[in-house]
């Protein structure tokens, strides 16, 4: 086939067609970029990578279970939000700007609200802030995003330790309406600490077995999984010991998909001096502890979220040392000047901006 080319345009004597565009984009420049009004009319707005950015109100906080509170956000005018997935989480900012990630728990078919889940820890200034919120205060938000993503298998065997029931609930709903087979095995140490028990029961009571540990003892991991056969999915999500030990008995035939809600343990480290360069502070980090972990006994107000390595709340400017990355979330040049403190480590030496 020949294809003709394209009819010149003489730029130096331009048709009245592209003249009058002229001056209409030249008269759009005037407005949106240097009059009186521009700021307004085009403020900037930094290129996300990781999600929405929302400011929403806090439409109903309720407690369902011992130090467990539900809240619901939404936007004020009850406009729809963007849309999540079964695994999905927010980064939410806390009115003191902590950055925490919790899971979405509600139904991803409902576009008015997103629902978490918060339980209150000794020593969570995060959490404590997040159980002070009441109907009415404004939260900002970043998310949906999801690492903890939900695929399409036979079968189903779900397990959750306490709050790791947050993420799990999304995926049961999704299951039982699509007609899968599937049960689930819930754990926590006691009934009353277990939130969601009931919604779960209502979506089918057989399917469904809670386990507190003061009913049943401490789950053993073999007992859990005999059922599993070679053409099911495991997803599980609960604290490091449950996820370390089901890693430790599951064969290669059993597809594990799991989510840590507690930060994993630090393996292979060894350990190395951390320079806070504009609090001229020196910080030993040692084997099996993290850099936010050592920074936070100086710095406690530093910033930090997921602790896993994938959200970049913690990412701090490198300004000298080599650097051992172990994150999801910095790729090519950012590796060069930049580190995320709660997963990477380094060598000997490392000089950070802070």
């Amino acid at each position: 086939m020949n294809y003709l080319p394209a009819p010149m345009t003489d730029v130096e004597n331009p048709t009245p067609v592209l003249h009058a565009m002229g001056r209409i984009a030249r008269g759009y420049s005037r407005v949106f970029a240097e009059s009186r009004f521009a700021e307004r009319l085009s403020p900037p707005a930094q290129i996300r990578h990781t999600g929405f950015d929302l400011r929403l109100m806090v439409s109903d906080t309720v407690e369902v279970a011992d130090n467990v509170r539900a809240i619901t956000l939404a936007r004020p005018d009850r406009t729809p939000l963007p849309r999540w997935s079964p695994g999905a989480h927010l980064d939410v900012f806390t009115p003191s700007g902590r950055q925490r990630h919790y899971s979405l728990t509600g139904d991803p078919a409902d576009v008015d609200t997103y629902r978490i889940a918060v339980r209150k820890l000794p020593d969570g200034t995060g959490s404590v802030e997040m159980h002070d919120l009441r109907v009415g205060d404004m939260v900002r938000i970043r998310g949906p995003r999801n690492a903890f993503n939900f695929a399409p298998a036979p079968g189903y065997l779900f397990v959750a330790g306490g709050i790791g029931i947050t993420p799990i609930l999304p995926m049961v709903r999704a299951a039982a309406a699509a007609g899968a087979d599937w049960r689930l095995i819930y754990t926590g140490a006691t009934r009353s600490s277990m939130p969601f028990v009931d919604e779960l029961v209502a979506i089918d009571e057989a399917r469904v077995q809670v386990r507190p540990d003061d009913e049943y003892g401490r789950p053993n991991v073999d007992e859990l999984l005999a059922d599993v056969g070679s053409d099911g999915s495991v997803y599980l999500c609960g604290p490091s010991a449950m996820l370390d030990a089901f890693r430790a008995v599951t064969g290669p035939l059993v597809e594990l998909h799991s989510e840590r809600f507690s930060p994993p343990p630090v393996l292979g480290g060894t350990p190395f001096t951390v320079r806070l360069d504009r609090s001229a502070l020196d910080v030993e980090v040692a084997a099996d502890e993290t850099v936010l972990a050592a920074v936070r006994r100086v710095k406690p107000d530093v910033r930090y979220s997921c602790q896993q390595g994938f959200c970049g709340a913690c990412r701090v400017r490198v300004l000298d040392g080599d650097v051992e990355h172990r994150d999801r979330v910095l790729i090519g040049d950012e590796r060069e000047d930049s580190m995320m403190i709660c997963v990477s480590r380094a060598e000997d030496r490392v000089v950070l901006d802070l």
